[in-house]
């Protein structure tokens, strides 16, 4: 009854509520993570969700086709009509956060994860005992440490979450340059063609942690509701729907997967479709069933 009650009051409040964004700096040690609050409007103390960007992404995300609107921007904006807030951050060394990308780490973007997570907790202008996530790509495999580490998150929503990320990364950097990184010292630098386009630079540490990454493994230990968003054309995170059901598989709770009819970027690239008529309402349907 409580959680019909929570959803019924959220979605009362979406006609009201319109995006109000502003910038925020997270000052962790000796790194400041930047992000991008999104509080709804006319809303008290709303649920938020942390948003977690993909490989060489930024917190926008990249632009829907024909708009200069980020996927994750948008996907801010669908949340807070539901009532809902949002933080999109930039991991170190990314976007306007602290740090050089070539240090880049899984390990280090699940610490900004965390960090992001417990700042958002103490945070007056939301309800910091909702706290849910949203990870994209291998922000769904942060998402996943992240979710691990902090099972008190309450909604966790996965869309084409790296579950096997040596297989993932040599399809995207491909397996010789893969096999040069773990070679390398952790300081080594490896520069890679990407299989979308143009290149990136990354220490041997990146690599070196590529083997002992797994999203299974983090999520076995989330008991919170799981949804994972794939699409059945993936050519970068394979094979669909066998991939997401591997976290399926290991993770013991509220759950479900849906398989869309798109590739890895939700055909956001070509067309926003498939983002306005799925990808964004299962999104926001599982946040405002389970807040």
């Amino acid at each position: 009854m409580l959680k019909y009650l929570c959803f019924t009051a959220l979605a009362s409040l979406a006609t009201l509520a319109q995006a109000a964004e502003q910038p925020v700096s997270i000052p962790v040690g000796d790194k400041t993570i930047a992000g991008i609050l999104t509080l709804p409007d006319g809303v008290d103390h709303p649920p938020v969700v942390l948003m977690l960007h993909g490989f060489t992404g930024q917190k926008d995300e990249f632009p829907i086709a024909g708009t200069q609107t980020g996927l994750f921007t948008f996907m801010a904006d669908e949340l807070s009509k539901a009532g809902i807030a949002s933080l999109r951050i930039d991991f170190a060394g990314s976007g306007e956060s602290s740090g050089a990308w070539e240090d880049t780490t899984f390990t280090g973007q699940t610490q900004d994860a965390i960090d992001a997570f417990d700042w958002l907790q103490t945070q007056a202008s939301v309800d910091g005992q909702r706290v849910g996530v949203l990870g994209y790509s291998q922000g769904g495999l942060v998402g996943a440490q992240l979710a691990g580490a902090r099972p008190e998150a309450k909604a966790l929503v996965l869309w084409a979450p790296v579950t096997n990320p040596l297989a993932t990364y040599s399809t995207i950097m491909g397996a010789d340059k893969i096999a040069a990184g773990l070679a390398a010292g952790d300081e080594d630098k490896i520069t890679a063609d990407l299989s979308w386009g143009g290149q990136t630079t990354l220490k041997g540490k990146f690599f070196h942690e590529i083997p002992l990454m797994s999203a299974a493994g983090a999520i076995a230990s989330y008991p919170g509701p799981l949804r994972v968003i794939v699409g059945a054309k993936e050519t970068i995170v394979t094979p669909q729907p066998i991939a997401g059901n591997q976290l399926l598989k290991y993770h013991v709770g509220p759950e479900d997967l849906v398989l869309l009819d798109s590739d890895h970027d939700f055909g956001a690239e070509t067309s926003d479709a498939i983002a306005k008529a799925d990808l964004a309402p299962k999104t926001v349907e599982w946040f405002t069933s389970n807040f």
